[in-house]
């Protein structure tokens, strides 16, 4: 990756450091503290709240249709800790997020569990400087009534997100979606259909994370017919494991050809459509179906073409990929068979084993490149046009699947041939 490239992250990490001390520490907080029976003045508090005040509730259970703030400056809302502060919105009687954020200038939020909203659990959007530090965000069902996204950042600007957890989402538990500059650290995420997402997003950083139990691990997406364009994504010094669970998106835009429905169970990281992202330094096992997936847009809309515009092009370029540790057990998920991408994968395996007779290991491959480069725009010959980089040792780690023939027998050519992805 270009030094310019790395340069960029590390001043975008220092900035948020910076401002995430400044913000925690300067502000003089009007303190407001509630207890468990107080729903009805939390939510007038909420309601009414002004600049520079803080919301705390102390420990217990606190049961709200849903809490909003708009349009303030310098806001704090925490409980006694993720384990003592639960906040449940399991008594909804419709759909809508549980916590809504809108337009807010320096946020802190944390020290609580929100647990079983209708629609999101937590929705922060059109705003900045925003720290969410120690929340809990859970469903209690792992399955398609659970609610879309755990913790959503969107349309913002500088976001830490730091020691969450986040479990039972039907798309991502934690979620970053159109915005500037973020951080995501020490967090965990279980049992949702993606663990954590990064879409649509520039100047990120993931790292000492764990990522485990999901439908897919971690995905970095550029979707079309949104506000950005992402990358610029580094992910380093992450778990990502054991996720092999069940596809449960919901229909519509969570099943879509661009929804997260396409994301295969057995998938450690999913990188689409985006650009300039590196991933090193991670441990990434027991994601059974594929460690890493580069794709195309081509790969889920055979019109992808039709959406290029200033803020989306479909083929993904600048990749690069090294130092991880990769290991992946000897059979896919059963869940995977189930799936549509699944079934792809699983029958590129085949077709690589049928190119490729004299393999010495029959598994699919680590690392698989859709094969779709930028060729198909240009009518171009290149084998490697798009700057795809792999650095990592071992065997067995690398197919160009070339999705673009799949399907057909007498063209269908996936290749295990790294050497002109090979980092030079």
């Amino acid at each position: 990756m270009k030094r310019h490239v790395k340069n960029r992250l590390i001043m975008v990490f220092i900035g948020l450091v910076f401002w995430s001390c400044k913000n925690q520490q300067g502000t003089d907080y009007n303190v407001l503290t509630f207890g468990p029976g107080q729903e009805e003045a939390i939510e007038e508090a909420f309601l009414s709240i002004k600049d520079s005040t803080n919301i705390h509730l102390k420990a217990g259970k606190y049961r709200f249709e849903n809490l909003s703030i708009a349009q303030v400056n310098h806001i704090k809302i925490d409980g006694d800790g993720h384990d003592k502060t639960i906040v449940d919105f399991s008594g909804q009687t419709q759909g809508g997020e549980g916590i809504r954020i809108t337009d807010v200038k320096g946020l802190t939020i944390g020290n609580m569990t929100i647990r079983d909203s209708k629609g999101d659990l937590l929705k922060i959007n059109n705003s900045q400087d925003i720290i969410i530090a120690d929340l809990h965000s859970i469903w209690s069902s792992a399955d398609s009534t659970s609610g879309g996204y755990g913790i959503y950042p969107v349309l913002c600007k500088n976001v830490l997100i730091e020691n969450c957890y986040a479990e039972g989402a039907s798309d991502a538990g934690i979620y970053v979606g159109q915005t500037k500059g973020v951080v995501v650290k020490n967090c965990k995420a279980s049992k949702n259909v993606a663990g954590c997402e990064i879409e649509n997003t520039t100047d990120a950083e993931v790292y000492d994370n764990e990522f485990y139990g999901n439908t897919a691990g971690f995905l970095i997406f550029d979707l079309p017919d949104l506000s950005q364009r992402g990358g610029h994504v580094k992910a380093y010094r992450n778990k990502i494991y054991d996720n092999n669970f069940k596809n449960f998106a919901k229909g519509g835009s969570f099943g879509t050809f661009w929804g997260v429905g396409n994301a295969s169970p057995g998938s450690g990281i999913i990188i689409l459509s985006t650009s300039n992202i590196e991933i090193y330094d991670n441990t990434i096992e027991k994601n059974n179906t594929s460690a890493i997936t580069i794709a195309s847009g081509f790969a889920v809309d055979e019109k992808a073409a039709e959406r290029i515009n200033a803020n989306y092009s479909p083929i993904p370029t600048h990749i690069k990929i090294h130092g991880n540790t990769i290991k992946m057990e000897d059979k896919f998920p059963q869940p995977a068979y189930e799936h549509r991408i699944g079934q792809l994968i699983i029958a590129t395996e085949a077709q690589l084993n049928a190119v490729e007779p004299n393999r010495s290991v029959k598994r699919i491959p680590a690392i698989l490149y859709d094969g779709i480069t930028s060729n198909i725009m240009t009518n171009g010959t290149s084998l490697n046009p798009d700057s795809i980089c792999i650095d990592q040792p071992g065997e067995n780690m690398f197919v160009s699947a070339d999705f673009k023939h799949a399907g057909q027998a007498d063209k269908w050519k996936p290749s295990s041939n790294v050497k002109p992805f090979q980092c030079k």
